[in-house]
């Protein structure tokens, strides 16, 4: 059995009353120049339109999935019917680490690292959304904070005969067959993405009731455990 190798999950970004300037969150000039690795299927600002992804015009505080025009994955679609919407927080670790939000998302992107990278990028683009100054119900700036998971968590070696034993509630709804009508396949799924998806719904960062209940429900060690079952399930 491999062991986890450690993959990190950056939860940053806790949402807090400020001066309404975009600035607040990063430096948005330094995040303009940043913005250039986002160029190639993006676009903002005067006469921004779709491209390879969708124009990032108004993105703070849109239910994920649903720009007019833009054919969105499947996994997109659902993370918005799920009730996904971009904030500071949801963005900041979208931009981090791409499928901690949306497991089989199209964005080709590995991630940006760096947080305050990410806090200057996003004091770019929030500078082409609602502005809080003027819309007091719109997403505030944020300030980036610690809420990294601890990484002998994610290094954990999961026990597959004890994820075989605790997977018969999973199976009610997932298919073994890896079939996926109407819910997704966790078949043979990379442990590292089963890890990061369950510990995003365990912190409630990933939208979805009844799978944050479930992930609620478990230890870290049992997530590693399904992680190694679903990962080599026959």
């Amino acid at each position: 059995m491999r062991p986890f190798r450690p993959y990190p999950l950056v939860l940053a970004a806790i949402l807090a009353a400020s001066s309404g300037a975009a600035e607040g969150l990063g430096d948005a000039e330094k995040g303009a120049a940043l913005f250039e690795q986002c160029k190639g299927c993006h676009m903002v600002g005067d006469g921004a339109r779709d491209r390879i992804g969708p124009h990032l015009n108004g993105i703070f505080g849109r239910r994920a999935g649903t720009q007019g025009g833009f054919a969105y994955s499947a996994s997109m679609t659902r993370a918005g019917m799920d009730g996904l919407v971009w904030t500071a927080e949801t963005l900041d670790a979208y931009i981090e680490n791409p499928r901690a939000l949306v497991s089989k998302t199209r964005m080709s992107y590995r991630g940006m690292k760096d947080a305050q990278d990410r806090a200057d990028l996003l004091a770019y683009l929030r500078r082409h959304s609602d502005s809080p100054a003027d819309i007091p119900e719109a997403e505030p700036t944020a300030r980036p904070t610690d809420h990294d998971l601890d990484p002998a968590i994610l290094a954990l070696e999961g026990d597959a005969e004890y994820g075989e034993y605790l997977a018969t509630e999973c199976l009610t709804c997932h298919r073994a067959d890896g079939s996926a009508t109407g819910i997704p396949s966790i078949t043979h799924w990379p442990a590292e993405d089963f890890v990061v998806a369950m510990h995003a719904y365990k912190s409630k960062l990933r939208p979805h009731p009844v799978m944050q209940m479930m992930a609620g429900r478990l230890s870290a060690e049992e997530i590693a455990a399904l992680a190694a079952y679903f990962g080599n399930i026959d």
